[in-house]
Order: structure tokens, then C-alpha cells, then sequence
């Protein structure tokens, strides 16, 4: 009876899922982050502004009877820390945000998900060094735990590897856009017939097929450093970045499996360094994600970094059962 995607949560569920609540936010407190408690609607252009834009399909809209003006009804809390953070804490260096609510979405991001998750995530903005990504990181790993997930593999990337490799090749806009789409699917062939019509040079060629094959262990940063030497600085200052996180992930009591991917593309319009995300095993998508976007309260009139991670406690319930 209720409508595709939706869902609805009964005892002794629910009283698991408040728990879980209670033990995050606690945790979340206890780190030094502020909670905040944003509307479920919002002006349709204040949702939609800066990272947000790529929401927009996800993103239900209704007219205001009151004003007249569109409206719109949050599909990420993400884009709604970015306002408070440079609307009300202008005034410090250092903002760290906390949240937890239900968003909707008018579709699915992938087919059998659910277009009502109960969102929770954390915000570092102001940091630019990458203390905060790996503070980012561990606060998600530490949320899994404290949900019962257990064997986490953390996926690591960094658009500006693709980004250094991609400025040198001098496309068109159409042109990069199927590239980018070439390199989501991770499609050799597909890739290589691409750039015979295109007719790029041989040494550019190889640098993109690199570019998809480059993923697995650690070891990967090193072979990146080698076969990517052609990208130049851009791709191995990226690499130097992975690098140091990895580094400092590993120090910790009980890390988990590292996984790099080069190729790993998540959120690519707006983020602008690291990107990560959570999996376990037999469960084909991610259960937590996150990343730097650096810049993303400009339009609120507050350009600084920005890093953080969020996820579904309701799918982190069923997964830690």
C-alpha cells in the first residue's frame, strides 16, 4: 500500500533503529560535532545550489501556496550543512556538523533501493589538509562499528587523477562527456575503439587505458606513480595524498581492507580531491560514502574546504542485525 521505495519500520526494528540513533549522535557529540536539525523543505534553488545540482532528478518539487515559489523536498542533507556552515558559522575557521533525518527521492538512485533513507553523516569544513579526510574516514568506520558492521573493505580514490590525466587531452565537452562515461564502465574495448575513431596519439591512448586498470592493493599507488609520470604534477600530488591517507588508515588498531581505485569516479561534478566509500561483502553497493568538495559554500557566500561522509542508518541496521 505504500508507494515504491517507501517503507515503514515496526517494533522491535524501530526500537533497534532509535538506539542506533542515540549511539551515533552520542558519538558524534562526544568528537566535537554540532547537531543540526535542518527543514525537510526547502526553496527549490537553495537545495539545488553548488554540489547539489546533481540532485535535481532525485529532487521532489511542489509549489509554495503561501509565496508562489518553488519548493523542494531534500534528496541530501549534504548541501543543506554547506548552507548552515556558511550562513551561521561564518564566523569560525573550523565548523564541524553532524546530522540525521529522512530524505526522499523521486527516483532510486539504483534499481531496489530505497527513495526514503534515514541520512546520517558529518561535515568538516574549513580543513583544508588531509587530517580532515582521514578524520572523515574514521568517524565512518567508526559508525559502521558502533551499527554491528563488521568486515569492512574501504574503497579509496581521487578525482584528480582522472582530472590531470583528462587536461591534457584537450576535448570537446561532448567528447569528455563519453569519456567519462567510458570510464565508469570501466570498458577496455569500448574505450579502445573510442580513441582509434578519435584518433588520439599512442602515448595518450595508453595513458587512459592505465587509467582503468590501475585499481587493487597499495601496491597500485606505486605503479601509478610510474605509468602516470606523463600526467604530471597534478596526478602525482593526488597520488601523494592517497598515499599518506593509506599510510595513516593502516597505523590504526584493526584497519580495514584497503582498496584503491584510480578510476573511481564518485561524485566527480563536485568533488575536487579524496573520495571514499565503505563496502562488505555480498552486498553490491556502497553502505557508506563520502569525499572532499572544496568551495562547496560559495553560493551561500563562504568559499572554504569542505570534507565529510554519509550513509542509511536504515540500511546500516540490517547489515549489522
Amino acid at each position: 500500500m505504500l508507494p515504491e521505495g517507501m517503507a515503514e519500520t515496526l517494533a522491535p526494528s524501530s526500537w533497534a533503529l532509535e538506539d542506533l540513533r542515540r549511539k551515533l549522535l552520542d558519538h558524534y557529540r562526544a568528537a566535537g560535532y554540532a547537531l543540526i536539525l535542518t527543514p525537510l523543505v526547502e526553496h527549490l534553488d537553495s537545495l539545488l545550489t553548488g554540489s547539489a545540482e546533481d540532485l535535481e532528478q532525485q529532487t521532489f518539487k511542489l509549489i509554495d501556496p503561501e509565496s508562489g515559489r518553488l519548493l523542494g523536498l531534500r534528496a541530501d542533507m549534504t548541501p543543506q550543512a554547506a548552507r548552515v556552515a556558511a550562513r551561521h558559522y561564518a564566523h569560525q575557521d573550523i565548523v564541524k556538523l553532524c546530522y540525521l533525518g529522512t530524505v526522499l527521492r523521486a527516483t532510486a538512485p539504483e534499481p531496489g533501493q530505497s527513495r526514503s533513507p534515514r541520512q546520517v553523516g558529518c561535515e568538516i569544513f574549513g580543513e583544508p589538509g588531509l587530517g580532515a579526510d582521514i578524520e572523515a574516514i574514521n568517524l565512518m568506520l567508526q559508525s559502521l562499528a558502533l551499527a554491528g558492521v563488521s568486515s569492512v573493505a574501504l574503497d579509496l580514490g581521487h578525482v584528480g587523477v582522472y582530472r590531470g590525466v583528462v587536461q591534457h587531452l584537450a576535448l570537446s565537452a561532448a567528447d569528455e562527456g563519453e569519456l567519462f562515461r567510458l570510464v565508469q564502465r570501466k570498458s577496455g574495448p569500448d574505450m579502445r575503439q573510442w580513441m582509434s575513431a578519435l584518433g588520439l596519439e599512442a602515448s595518450v591512448r595508453q595513458l587512459l587505458i592505465d587509467l582503468l586498470d590501475l585499481n587493487g592493493g597499495l601496491d597500485v599507488l606505486d605503479t601509478a606513480a610510474s605509468r602516470l609520470a606523463a600526467a604530471g604534477d597534478t596526478v602525482q600530488q593526488a597520488l601523494a595524498q592517497l598515499r599518506a591517507v593509506c599510510e595513516a588508515i593502516q597505523a590504526q588498531p584493526s584497519p580495514p581492507d584497503i582498496h584503491v581505485d584510480l578510476a573511481e569516479l564518485r561524485g566527480y561534478r563536485y568533488k575536487t580531491g579524496l573520495v571514499f566509500a565503505a563496502f562488505v561483502a555480498d552486498h553490491g553497493r556502497e553502505i557508506a560514502r563520502g569525499g572532499r568538495y572544496d568551495g562547496v559554500g560559495a553560493a551561500f557566500g563562504e568559499h572554504r574546504p569542505a570534507t565529510g561522509f554519509s550513509a542509511d542508518i536504515n540500511e546500516l541496521l540490517r547489515l549489522g542485525l
